[in-house]
C-alpha cells in the first residue's frame, strides 16, 4: 500500500451557460468526498472568464483510499447526475514530492487564478535542499549536544532515528514554508491551463 498522497486532475469541458448547474454539481461531489476517509481537499479552476475548459482537482492520502472513493456507489451516482453537464477530456494523477509544488486552489472560487506549471526538477531540488540542509544541521548539532552517546550508535541506527524525526518536520512545516517563500521563483507564469494527458481524450 502506497502512503504517498495522490492528486487527481480532470480536464472537463463545460458550456458557459451551464456554469451555475455545474458549480452546484461540483459542490455536491465535494460534500460526498468529505465523508470518505483519506480525502484531503479539492478545487476547480477555469482557464479564463467564459472559458469552456475547467480543471477539477481532488487529493486523497493514498492510492488505496482514492480507489475506494472512485469505485464507490456514491461517486458513481454523482457522476451520473453530471451526464450532459460536462464532457471529460483527460485525467492526470500525480504523487510524490511534486505535490508540494502544486499551486493552491480554492473550493469556493471556480474563477480563481489559472494553474501554474510544475517547476523544473532542478528548482524542486534546490527548494528541498534549502529546507533540508539547515534542519538537518540543527538536528545534528542539537543531538550531539544533548545526547553525546548518539554518536556511538551504529550508523544505520543514527540514520533511522534522524529520518524518523526529520521527515514529518520537513513534510508538515519546512517544505510548505520554503515553497511558499519561493513560489514566485519556482513557477513560471503562464496564461493558460496546462494539463498533462495520461490517456487519449475521451
Amino acid at each position: 500500500m502506497s502512503s504517498a498522497p495522490v492528486t487527481v486532475s480532470i480536464h472537463r469541458v463545460v458550456s458557459p451557460d451551464r456554469v451555475p448547474e455545474v458549480t452546484a454539481w461540483v459542490q455536491s461531489g465535494v460534500r460526498l468526498a468529505n465523508r470518505w476517509p483519506g480525502f484531503l481537499g479539492s478545487g476547480w479552476i477555469r482557464a479564463a472568464e467564459g472559458s469552456e475548459d475547467w480543471v477539477m482537482l481532488y487529493r486523497f492520502a493514498d492510492a488505496d483510499r482514492l480507489e475506494a472513493w472512485e469505485g464507490s456507489a456514491d461517486r458513481q451516482g454523482w457522476l451520473a447526475q453530471g451526464q450532459g453537464l460536462v464532457t471529460e477530456r483527460a485525467v492526470t494523477r500525480r504523487t510524490g514530492i511534486e505535490g508540494w509544488f502544486d499551486p493552491p486552489v480554492r473550493q469556493d472560487e471556480p474563477s480563481g487564478p489559472p494553474l501554474l506549471p510544475a517547476p523544473p526538477r532542478w528548482k524542486q531540488s534546490v527548494a528541498i535542499w534549502l529546507g533540508f540542509f539547515p534542519v538537518n544541521l540543527a538536528f545534528t548539532l542539537l543531538v550531539a549536544w544533548l545526547v553525546p552517546a548518539f554518536r556511538d550508535l551504529l550508523l544505520p541506527v543514527q540514520v533511522l532515528v534522524s529520518t524518523l524525526v526529520l521527515t514529518p518536520i520537513m513534510s508538515f512545516w519546512v517544505l510548505p514554508w520554503v515553497t511558499g517563500r519561493l513560489r514566485g521563483w519556482l513557477h513560471t507564469p503562464s496564461g493558460r491551463v496546462q494539463v498533462r494527458d495520461e490517456r487519449d481524450p475521451a
